[in-house]
This record gives C-alpha cells, structure tokens and sequence, in this order.
C-alpha cells in the first residue's frame, strides 16, 4: 500500500468533521452590533489555488514563491488558467494575494462520490446503453467505412481511478495518470477495506466497455486519471490538475462523474472545463444527486460549456404499494429481497423501528412501515423481521431525495418511500383498515428523484442540458460487475454518444456535438403526462440515432435570457445560428407558442437553407408587466426543419428569483486557542451576512460571531476571533445571508473548547 494514501485517509477523517452535514433549526435572529478587525491565524496550513493575471512559466512560479520560503509549489497550470496551487501557512498565502500579479485565490474544496447500488433488474437482461439508441446505431459506418465504436476517440475519465486489468477494459485502457498518489498508476483504491473504490471503472464500463459487457462506444481509447482517493474524496487541485493533464493528452472527450452542491458558474472545476472545451474537448459531466427541489445544481455541473447530464430511468420494473384506492411508488434498497408479494397484506405503522415501537403493535405477517431516523436501515429491517414482518417500507423525514441502501442481503423485501406520500399513507392507515397490494408497473423516460435540479445561480442557465439513463445501471467494477444508481452513471452515456459523434463527424466542435445532442433529445413526460420544467431535463433524454441523422444544428440549443424586469414592453432578443449540415435545401419554420398573457414571442418567418449553409436569427421575448415577481418562467419553443423538429428550452427569470441565498457553510476551530475558520459561498451576494451563535439545548441566542453588509457575490473565507468567554460544551453556529428581502440559512453543530 502507497504511503501517500495512507496519508489521504487522515486527510479524509479531518475533513468529514469540518464538513459534516448541518442540522435544521429554525430560529429568528435579533441585535447586530460592529466587531473590531480579526486577526489571522499565521499557522494555519491551505492548499489554494492561484490565478494570475498573466502567462507564467513554472520557473516564474518558482521565482514567485522565493519570497515566500513556506508556500510549496504544487502543481503549475497554463492551459485552463494561467496559476499553479500552493500549500502553507494562511499568513504567507495572504501576504501573496496582495501581489500584483495575483488575479484570484481559490480554496482546494473537497468532493464526495454520492452513488447508491442498485437492485438488479428483475429480468436481468437489460443494456441501459441500448436505451439511447447505441443498437440502432452499430451498422452505421464513418467516413473511413468503420463502423460506429468510438474507434480513434480519446475519451478521459477523471475519477477514482480504472482497474485497467478488468477483462472488459483491457483492449480501451491507454494509459493514465494518479494525482492523489502521484504517479503513472491510476489503478483503483485496492487493500482498504470499506474505502476500496469501483467508481471509476464502472463510468469507464459504460463508456468503452469491450468484452463479456458492451460500452456505448467499445473501441474508444481511455485516459483514466484518478483525482479521487480512497473512499471517493478528492480536491479541487487534484481535479484542476488533472483536466490539465486532458488538455495535454489532447483527449476528445472528458468525463466528470463528480461534484459539490455549491450551485454557481464561477466555481475552478467550472471554469476549468470551461477552458477544455475552448481547447476543443467535449466536456461531459454529472448534474448532481441533490434533487428533486430547484438549485440544487453543482459545480462543475455549472459549467457554462460543459454538457451537464441529469438522471432519467430507463425501462424498469417500480413496485407501487396499492392501498385503499390509491398507489404510492416505492425505492427498493440494494439488498432486499425482491417485491414479489403475490397477495394482499395488512400494513400497520411502526413508528421509527425501534425495539420499544413494537411492544404494543402486532406485525407478524404484515407490511410494516416505518419512519427514517435514529437507526440505520438495516437495523430497522432487522428488528421488524425479528417481530416477524412480511416486508419493510421506510418512509423519509426530509423533502430531499436519498440514494439509499443496506449493509448486506436482508430475508426480507424492503423499500423506500417519499416524506409525502410516506405521511399521506399513514393518514390513509389511521382512517381505515383495509389490506395492501402491491403492484409492479414498467416505467421510463422518468427523471429519477436524486437528479438535481437547475438553474444555475447568478447566471440563470438552464441546467441539465441533457438527461441519460441513471437508474439500476449495470456495468464493470473490480472484480466482476454491478448495478449503481446515480447522475455518475448517466454522464458516462453522454460521453460514448460524444465519442460516437465525434467519430463519425470528426471536424465538429465540441459546440457543434452539444447542440446536436440537446436538439435531438426526447423532452419527456411526467406522472401527470405534462413536460418536466426545462430547468430538470434541459433539452430531454438523448437520442443517438437522431443526433447522427440530424440535418440541422442550432446553436446555442437553448435561450436563456437571463434577468428580467417585467415591465411592460420590455423586450429580450437572443441570437442563434441555424446551420444546414445536409446536402439539399431544407425549410425551416417555427410553431407559435400559445397565447400568453405574461409573454409575447418575436419569431423569425419561415426561411430556407442551401446545402451546407448557415444563417443567423433572433428570438425575442416582450415581457409583460402581468409577471409575477421572483419566479422562474421556462418551457420548449418548436422548430421544424425540414422533417426535423427541434424542440428548444428556454428560460427566464423575472427579478431576483427565490433561489437559496447561501450554500455550502463549513466552521472549524483554528490551531489557535481564540481562532475560527468558516467558508460559505453566497450565489448572489447578500445585503446582510452574518454567523450567529446559539444554545444547542435552548436554541437561546448568545452571540454575533461575525457578520457584514452589502458582501460580494462568491466564496467567502474568513478567519475569526471568539471574543466573548463561552463556557466549554456544543453550540450551534448559524451562517445567514439576506438578499432582495429573503433570508436563508444553514446551521452546524460546533464544540468550544
């Protein structure tokens, strides 16, 4: 085992405790008053990374750092920015932003893999490549007459690595590069027991698999750098490094399954796929698992050139619990048994599962349900099986979606269920007695609840672009394969349709492949049969065979207008280019949308285009002043080209939208007695910011640890001095940011020592 991962894990534990997860407590704040300058912790140790204002060799960089003996050079980028990344204490780091040559300072965030194993299909058969047309595709043949397998296409993967030795990966694996370890090796994290990892081959399975198991585009050539260590944590710097090194390679395409839940364009990782695309690579990766609520986008998922992919199912078996004339749909958690109940049962409520809940309810033979919280799954399947009951359902206690599972195969079938329909179906229980059925149902083109959801902040882009196949997808891991569920899993379908797209047109741009996949992509349907918000699915599920045969590119293939006022007869235009790429003459034309009372479209006339010929046009918007304010307004505008409709989103917002004004809020103590350390990202700025400190026991208020007016827009960190005598014991400390008269917050537990 490699010394440097050793070091990785200690890394690793520190960080889990800085960004545990908050807790929610509502509490209304009181009484501001102004603090004294806070002086800087000088032996605090960052890893940042620099952007300077200019080109600059390593050597400059080097030359740079000499007044600064305690910065240690780490790696010198020159192809998504002009910088490097620098380790030491604050106080230097500090010292070197003042210079002039400093254009920005960026912390090294850590990041999280947040997948979920999946049940195996019941059939066992199902190809989720298959599902955006990859076997309609095959006898299809490039220029040179080779068919359709991605032959030739650089494909990169930046994740936890590649077990290049897999059967499957053997004849596409290249070569790589390891940024955690610092070597040519990327292989997998291998002898560390529950932090061993599998990501990363399983996203280079799906992508060029080529063996017992099929990828998307099996002869593609992978590039795997593994910028994700043991247990699936990695760095900005790590990440950065390695797009770098894509760049370098010259790769076609590069795949991100990876992200953070700070919703902003401006974000490194963002910025850095940003540039590969300007370097010519297709830029593909995941939207986030945070969904289904709005502004839940991360970064790099923000990126405003990348193609950011959603999760959608493919054709899948859901079991829906039917009780009482009504159905509610159920998540079955990796290691249940399957949900075969072949007849009718009791259900009856267990509370939270615990060993008291059952002493006064009678399970033995019935479905219990049961609510999430103070056990973990297993040991609430557990003890409901030790009562004798025939099946578990799990309800959640939070809106947010969860990619869930057991510690091992249960005896028994279990499943989750929603806070909403969990609390409606125990209302229904408390009104009437009457048996549970379950019902199997075959269900696709559904978004997955986990997606995350658009728009971006600040810039108010539409994200998703795309959406693929995300759930119960089977591919390659170390040692054999499995089901995983997750935005991860949808990207790497994307990436092999890229490589595809690239094979077969190699002189598209990595533009000319993301418009074309947003244009032929289906705009799919919800439970209610209306179109998914083009904020949850962009453009819609790609479709691999319609993105080769199509005859037209638009681009951008989406209008996003931004900001606006909603006044009366204000006008927005936004100009596209409609691009024949057919050998004959189409005619184009676009269906007026219906009639709105808040909305009037400026549409071009009907138009032709010769072979091969381009035209610029606009679409404009007059908005009405019958607008509500803070609101997302958003759907599909029709083009028909030729035998071809485009189905374009678009989007707009009016005033200052009720997106969360403040995310991602980490507090630690500092390596100085009197000393705290806090980081929180504000998408749009806020007209107050503030931590307030409280009670964990009383939730009474205690004191401002810090707070400002009027703060930019972006990563805020900052260093504090606790100036009041606080009694040793857990508090909870609460970062609010207040903007356009809307207030939001996130809450930590801490410990004063």
């Amino acid at each position: 085992m490699k010394i440097a991962r050793k070091c990785f894990v200690l890394c690793l534990i520190f960080s889990i405790f800085v960004l545990s997860a908050p807790i929610n407590i509502k509490y209304v704040y009181a009484g501001k008053y102004e603090r004294p300058a806070l002086p800087q912790d000088e032996d605090t140790q960052q890893t940042v990374i620099v952007k300077v204002n200019k080109p600059m060799t390593e050597s400059e960089a080097k030359q740079l750092l000499q007044s600064y003996p305690d910065l240690k050079l780490r790696y010198h980028f020159q192809n998504i920015f002009n910088g490097f990344s620098v380790m030491g204490p604050s106080s230097q780091i500090k010292k070197l932003a003042e210079k002039t040559s400093i254009e920005n300072i960026y912390p090294s965030y850590t990041y999280k893999l947040d997948i979920s194993p999946y049940p195996q299909i019941s059939n066992g058969t199902f190809n989720s490549i298959n599902y955006i047309g990859t076997s309609k595709i095959r006898h299809l043949t490039d220029k040179n007459g080779n068919h359709l397998t991605g032959k030739g296409i650089k494909v990169g993967i930046i994740d936890t690595g590649i077990d290049y030795t897999h059967p499957d990966l053997r004849k596409s694996y290249v070569k790589g590069y390891d940024f955690v370890d610092n070597d040519h090796d990327p292989m997998e994290t291998v002898d560390m027991g529950p932090n061993n990892t599998f990501h990363g081959t399983h996203v280079a399975g799906v992508i060029a698999a080529n063996g017992k198991m099929t990828g998307v585009a099996p002869e593609a050539e992978i590039y795997a750098y593994r910028a994700l260590g043991p247990g699936g944590f990695g760095t900005t710097e790590m990440i950065i490094a390695a797009v770098e090194q894509a760049i370098k390679d010259r790769v076609d395409v590069l795949n991100l399954s990876l992200g953070t839940s700070i919703n902003g364009p401006d974000l490194p990782t963002s910025l850095a796929l940003d540039k590969a695309v300007e370097n010519g690579i297709v830029a593909v990766t995941s939207n986030g698992n945070s969904g289904p609520d709005l502004w839940t986008v991360g970064s790099p998922g923000t990126s405003h050139r990348a193609i950011s992919v959603g999760a959608s199912t493919p054709e899948i078996q859901i079991p829906y619990v039917d009780y009482y004339g009504q159905q509610f749909r159920l998540s079955p958690l990796t290691g249940s048994k399957p949900w075969n109940l072949d007849r009718s049962y009791m259900i009856v409520a267990g509370g939270l599962g615990r060993e008291k809940d059952y002493q006064d309810i009678d399970v033995n033979g019935k479905i219990v349900l049961l609510k999430r919280g103070k056990l973990i799954f297993s040991d609430k399947v557990r003890t409901a099986e030790k009562y004798g009951a025939k099946a578990v359902i799990i309800y959640n206690n939070e809106d947010k979606a969860v990619l869930g599972m057991l510690d091992g195969e249960m005896n028994l079938p279990v499943a989750f269920l929603s806070k909403k329909d969990g609390e409606h179906l125990l209302k229904l229980m408390e009104t009437s007695n009457t048996p549970a059925k379950i019902v199997n149902k075959t269900e696709q083109d559904r978004l997955a609840d986990f997606s995350s959801r658009g728009p971006v902040t600040f810039s108010w882009e539409i994200k998703p672009d795309v959406v693929a196949p995300g759930v119960a997808i089977e591919s390659t891991v170390p040692g054999g394969y499995k089901p995983l569920a997750g935005t991860s899993m949808s990207a790497p379908h994307v990436a092999g349709a890229s490589a595809i797209l690239k094979q077969a047109n190699p002189d598209w741009t990595p533009e000319q492949i993301k418009a074309v996949l947003m244009s032929t992509s289906k705009p799919l349907l919800n439970e209610a049969n209306q179109l998914y918000q083009s904020f949850e699915q962009g453009a819609g599920r790609i479709q691999m065979e319609e993105a080769l045969r199509t005859e037209t590119i638009i681009q951008p293939a989406a209008l996003q207008y931004g900001k606006v006022k909603g006044k009366t007869f204000e006008e927005t235009k936004k100009m596209i280019t409609v691009e024949n790429v057919s050998d004959h003459a189409i005619r184009c034309t676009f269906s007026t949308p219906l009639r709105s009372d808040t909305i009037a479209w400026d549409l071009p006339s009907p138009f032709y285009l010769k072979p091969k010929e381009k035209k610029q046009i606009t679409i404009g918007i007059e908005v009405k002043n019958q607008h509500k304010k803070n609101e997302i307004y958003n759907g599909f505008i029709d083009m028909h080209s030729g035998s071809q409709t485009i189905h374009i989103p678009y989007l707009y917002v009016v005033a200052e939208p009720d997106y969360p004004r403040i995310m991602q809020f980490s507090f630690e103590k500092s390596e100085r007695e009197d000393l705290y350390k806090y980081e929180t990202y504000l998408p749009g700025g806020a007209d107050e910011f503030g931590i307030a400190l409280f009670d964990s026991d009383t939730y009474r208020f205690i004191d401002y640890l810090d707070w400002e007016k009027n703060v930019r827009r972006g990563l805020i960190t900052k260093t504090i001095k606790q100036e009041k005598d606080l009694q040793k014991g857990t508090y909870i400390a609460v970062a609010f940011a207040k903007k356009s008269g809307k207030e939001d917050f996130i809450e930590q537990l801490i410990e004063i020592q």
